[in-house]
């Protein structure tokens, strides 16, 4: 078992290898995903026309990072540190909002906290560190740090 959790550990957490470099490829495109079904289904004819869909797109997405979470947290060598720390109290704030759906009306405007999840795109752009035209996209959202911060 602890074999399995080393392992899962290095593609979770690394992004040396090329699984980790694909597992944080495909986190991104599924945090994109979702922040995209959000901004749909705040268009009111799009809400209105498929709020069902919307509905099992948003659950399925919440299923797929509450068990990225709970992963984590799994392999951690020290859980509760992932747990608190920057990335685990995003983690656990972008699923928040879907299950405390179950509770209180209204929770759409929580949903807004899953865009909190584009940062790792900063950590995927690491993969990309010696590549140029990422260092100028870097260097481009260093300089729009302010705008970015206030939109």
């Amino acid at each position: 078992m602890n074999r399995i959790r080393s392992k899962l550990y290095l593609i979770v957490f690394g992004t040396d290898s090329p699984a980790g470099k694909r597992f944080d490829v495909f986190l991104l495109w599924i945090i994109l995903l979702s922040v995209f079904v959000v901004m749909l289904e705040s268009v009111p004819e799009l809400g209105a026309a498929y709020s069902d869909k919307f509905f099992i797109l948003e659950w399925a997405l919440t299923l797929i990072f509450t068990a990225e979470y709970l992963l984590r947290i799994w392999i951690s060598p020290k859980p509760l540190k992932y747990i608190l720390s920057f990335w685990g109290l995003i983690d656990f704030l972008s699923i928040l909002p879907t299950y405390l759906s179950l509770f209180i009306v209204g929770y759409h405007y929580l949903l807004v906290v899953r865009i909190f999840r584009l940062l790792r795109v900063f950590r995927v752009m690491k993969l990309a560190r010696f590549s140029s035209e990422a260092q100028t996209l870097i260097e481009a959202l260093k300089a729009s740090l302010h705008k970015i911060s206030i939109f």
